[in-house]
């Protein structure tokens, strides 16, 4: 993704993510390395069971460096919430509490207009093992829920920051949906191609493939299908025609 395309996207910290007792330390090194994938580089952890700073968490990060630096060790989950207007806790337990539930996507797009109006939202996440508490949702004001496999929807820490970190990034994610990667070269023009296949059909009509006449304009499609769909850059059109030649002249001697 360009530059600008980068800026459009949102990689400039985003909402803050906080972990909420979180057990080991490989667990917010993995997640640490998910936020910054998707652009999310403010950290918030609550009371960290195997204490922090922790080189695991960092081993872990593979290279998530600013996120595990820049991370904010809080006592108790209300510290660490208490400058926010807005939280969306994600949760897989809705606990018979009334609340708004989103998806990923739909909270993705709730936390942008918030930051747009100049509202401060977070992310929570609870602990590996059994996630947030009864007493720690109603400090939520929305619930994230990500629609899985309704038979098994467990997810680890990392995976559940990733997908909803994710959502948060393609919001406003500036990258077609469709590219095509060619070092640099683009699909050769129609004239380009055209010229190709008339030379090879006519090759073909030579060495007798298209012989039958009645099966000849299907075989004849079908042939133009396969390299429009291919869209060939000029150089593999050049390639191609080196090869037909080689073939010709093979025929020939």
């Amino acid at each position: 993704m360009a530059g600008t395309d980068r800026k459009q996207a949102g990689l400039s910290g985003g909402p803050p993510v906080i972990l909420n007792q979180p057990q080991l330390g490989e667990n917010i090194g993995l997640a640490a390395r998910a936020m910054l994938n998707c652009g999310l580089t403010e950290m918030r952890l609550v009371a960290p069971r195997d204490g922090w700073p922790n080189e695991r968490a960092r081993s872990a990060a593979s290279g998530a460096d600013q996120v595990i630096d820049g991370a904010r060790v809080f006592p108790r989950l209300e510290d660490a919430l208490a400058d926010l207007t807005h939280v969306f806790a994600a949760t897989a337990r809705p606990r018979d509490m009334v609340k708004p539930v989103l998806t990923p996507r739909a909270a993705a797009v709730g936390l942008r207009t918030l930051i747009a109006e100049g509202r401060k939202p977070g992310l929570l996440f609870g602990p590996e093992r059994m996630g947030l508490t009864n007493d720690e949702i109603p400090l939520a004001d929305t619930i994230v829920a990500v629609p899985l496999n309704p038979a098994f929807s467990s997810l680890n820490l990392a995976q559940a920051v990733l997908l909803v970190g994710y959502e948060w990034l393609q919001s406003a994610d500036a990258t077609p949906d469709y590219q095509h990667w060619g070092g640099g070269d683009e699909p050769a023009e129609k004239a380009e191609l055209m010229n190709f296949m008339e030379r090879f059909e006519a090759e073909l009509d030579d060495c007798g493939f298209l012989r039958n006449l009645d099966q000849r304009p299907t075989m004849v499609r079908n042939l133009r299908n396969l390299f429009q769909r291919a869209r060939p850059t000029s150089q593999e059109l050049r390639t191609l025609h080196g090869a037909v030649r080689c073939l010709v002249d093979k025929r020939k001697d």
